[in-house]
């Protein structure tokens, strides 16, 4: 396999991601605890660059990774600034992968078993005027109880190299006793009021004026958000010694009949959800790009492509991803993290010959792996709910791990009444759901019955393999192979042209292409897997979007 570093990674040094993780919340103070960690297994003794997995190129581990499934020990040393003394003390981590056990100067702090979404940890009591020590002991098991994602022991064709360990930023952060812990934001077509968890009586500052927690504070002249005009309104909430700063937008999604048929509506208009599958993965830190900057090149390159949406695929990012797409104008298809056993002859040998109907209340019958699953998808939601961004949340993707998903649906409504759920993509469908999912790879591109909007939620997949930007030079997966630049542009252009157009002109309210980047033996991407090209230029393509917006806003 050819070692594949993005630019970033090339040029990384000093701390690596030492920006403010969490950009929904902000407080002044915080203590970045990225970097060089001591790092062990079995009978090695190492270093590892945190936050990027021991798997990674960019994690800096000399011997080869650990086997997944080994426990893996972590620790380092850190001082608080003396102006920190009196006020509690936050740990915060990202996320590690799978199960963490934290040590704060040899006490237990707690115990975390998602991989993928984050968790703090009140270390007041356990940290002391100087030197303090930090461990974290972690086994990535691939147990089926629990989400994982597309990570597998033997990674190829869509299945990819495992994830271990922390591979988000660890941070620390002193708050007041009674601090806010989380904030909740409502809004109207123009208005918008706050809630804080941990602080119900406070003041919110917006735009020079002061108002108290929970009112309706007007919005003058609003400016609704899209892709188009992602405009960010900004406000402080103040309680007590506690002070952070957040933002929000106001835009509306819904479904109506426009032509006589269902249309998926963005602030009242149908829009075309014109997309890409983004597996968030990077050929040099896996899980994590070398700096949050790649989040946003990412972003900027698939806009100036013409591309308004990313359906991020089974798989949580840092919040640095969300907040970007708000500010630069990126709707988000959020996939939950599929849990359960993968079954090749159920899940997707029997969908490809066309049988694509089964009942799921027997399916995934594992007690403790229903109610991780069900857990996952409800802080899932809580984490990001304040982003604008995310348009659409998907349950279940091709049948894997799915089980019971009309229930499913009406847990995920009770959580969120304001985006689209496609409760089961691809196929598998059941009785709930906002849209009627479809993937197709091979055959011709066709909508279904359009009792619900109809959306493309996977297609495409074409293959242009530059074996110099290419993770392994003998193996390609893909599903339609192209000569060269030339033929990958012109086959990409004659599927949206003879098919996604003349769909989108009689109902179809969204197409995801099959992807952003390549991704290990794929090779589907748009760009490559170390981003150092893109295979398309907007030139060839951007026109495309206009046709696209102006099919569904002429219907």
């Amino acid at each position: 396999m050819q070692q594949l570093y993005t630019e970033a990674g090339r040029s990384l040094s000093g701390v690596p991601w030492a920006r403010y993780p969490r950009p929904q919340m902000v407080r002044r103070d915080w203590l970045c605890l990225n970097g060089d960690w001591d790092f062990a297994w079995d009978d090695v003794r190492t270093r590892i660059r945190v936050p990027f997995c021991p798997e990674s190129l960019l994690s800096g581990v000399s011997a080869a990774p650990p086997p997944c499934g080994t426990e893996m020990h972590y620790a380092r040393r850190f001082t608080l600034p003396p102006a920190w003394q009196g006020r509690h003390l936050l740990l915060h981590f990202g996320a590690v992968s799978r199960s963490a056990e934290v040590t704060v100067n040899g006490a237990l702090a707690g115990r975390n078993e998602n991989g993928y979404l984050p968790f703090t940890l009140d270390i007041t009591a356990l940290v002391r005027p100087g030197e303090n020590e930090l461990r974290v002991r972690c086994v990535n098991d691939l147990d089926p109880r629990y989400p994982w994602g597309k990570q597998t022991l033997r990674r190829g064709g869509m299945w990819y190299t495992p994830c271990s360990g922390i591979w988000q930023t660890v941070w620390l952060e002193p708050v007041p006793e009674g601090y806010i812990r989380a904030l909740s934001v409502e809004t109207g077509p123009d208005w918008f009021s706050v809630a804080a968890e941990g602080a119900p009586r406070g003041t919110v500052c917006f735009e020079g004026a002061r108002f108290p927690l929970g009112s309706p504070i007007p919005v003058a002249d609003p400016v609704l958000w899209t892709p188009e005009t992602p405009r960010l309104y900004r406000f402080t909430v103040e309680c007590g010694d506690d002070a952070v700063e957040s933002y929000f937008a106001l835009r509306t999604l819904s479904v109506g009949r426009v032509g006589g048929v269902p249309r998926l509506l963005l602030n009242g208009k149908p829009y075309f959800f014109h997309g890409l599958l983004d597996q968030g993965y990077w050929s040099d830190g896996l899980y994590t790009p070398a700096a949050p900057e790649c989040y946003e090149q990412d972003i900027l390159a698939m806009k100036a492509l013409g591309f308004n949406t990313l359906r991020k695929h089974i798989k949580l990012e840092p919040e640095q991803f969300y907040y970007d797409c708000d500010r630069l104008g990126m709707l988000v298809f959020q996939d939950m993290v599929n849990a359960g056993r993968y079954s090749f002859l159920r899940d997707t040998g029997l969908p490809t010959l066309g049988i694509t109907r089964l009942g799921d209340r027997r399916l995934n019958r594992d007690g403790a792996m229903r109610a991780n699953f069900r857990a996952a998808m409800a802080e899932t939601v809580r984490l990001l709910r304040p982003h604008p961004c995310i348009a659409l949340w998907t349950i279940f993707n091709e049948g894997w791990g799915q089980f019971c998903a009309d229930e499913a649906y009406d847990a995920l409504r009770a959580l969120d009444s304001t985006r689209f759920i496609d409760s089961t993509s691809g196929w598998f469908h059941q009785k709930k759901s906002d849209v009627d999912s479809l993937h197709i790879y091979f055959r011709k591109l066709r909508l279904g019955r359009q009792a619900l909007p109809q959306l493309l939620s996977e297609f495409g997949g074409y293959v242009l393999k530059l074996p110099e930007h290419s993770f392994n030079p003998d193996r390609t997966y893909g599903y339609r192979l192209c000569r060269d630049r030339a033929d990958f542009v012109r086959e990409l252009r004659s599927l949206y042209e003879t098919q996604v157009l003349p769909l989108a002109r009689k109902g179809l309210c969204g197409a995801i292409y099959t992807q952003v980047s390549d991704v290990e033996d794929e090779t589907n991407g748009l760009l490559t897997f170390d981003r150092a090209v893109c295979k398309i230029a907007p030139e060839d393509f951007a026109d495309l979007a206009l046709r696209l917006r102006a099919a569904v806003e002429e219907a």
